[in-house]
């Protein structure tokens, strides 16, 4: 019997709730900012193949209209998708508590160190690589959107009045989700 490809597994547990805690204790421990996606695309996608590139982007996109920290959703949507309820729990487990001991760690050396002057060229390259690792995966996942122009014109529209005007995130959000299903729900109903 010929091997499952990635895009033909199906929706649902892939791996244990062990293997889940495993690599999310890992990528919790060495992730930070935006890296984090890139890095649990890698490991669930690439490295472990539990989804495929369609299954982590609806994930990626749940997490980011949920409330809460887009880390800590993704890893309980990828868990439970990945080992079910155990693997959520184990997923945000493994992404929260590396990250809590880390903040607890840097907030006491920041406190000793804060008034040395590389402390504030560490915390720039800190903060440049969290916005490369950001760009990587946005440009990464825009490459598998339907290349329509309401898919353009609605990521442009969020771009420009979230990062280049500066309005609130969650107002935007509120606006552009409906009007965006709206979009493609009437696109589709077009193309029937």
């Amino acid at each position: 019997m010929a091997q499952e490809t990635n895009e033909e597994k199906p929706d649902g547990a892939r791996g244990s709730a062990f293997d889940v805690l495993m690599s999310f204790l890992k990528i919790g421990g060495s992730a930070f900012g935006g890296s984090t996606q890139a890095m649990v695309f890698r490991e669930v996608v690439d490295r472990r193949q539990w989804m495929n590139e369609e299954q982590f982007i609806v994930g990626q996109a749940i997490a980011q209209v949920l409330p809460g920290a887009n880390p800590v959703n993704l890893a309980l949507y990828m868990g439970l998708k990945v080992a079910g309820g155990l693997g959520a729990a184990a997923a945000v487990f493994g992404m929260v508590i590396p990250a809590f001991c880390i903040i607890m760690a840097m907030g006491f050396a920041y406190t000793e160190l804060s008034s040395l002057p590389v402390t504030s060229f560490v915390l720039h390259g800190v903060a440049a690589a969290g916005v490369g690792a950001t760009v990587s995966q946005g440009l990464r996942t825009t490459r598998k959107l339907p290349k329509r122009a309401s898919t353009f014109i609605v990521g442009a529209a969020v771009f420009i009045t979230i990062g280049l005007l500066g309005w609130p995130t969650i107002p935007v959000v509120l606006v552009a989700v409906p009007l965006s299903i709206a979009w493609a729900y009437l696109e589709a109903r077009g193309a029937a």
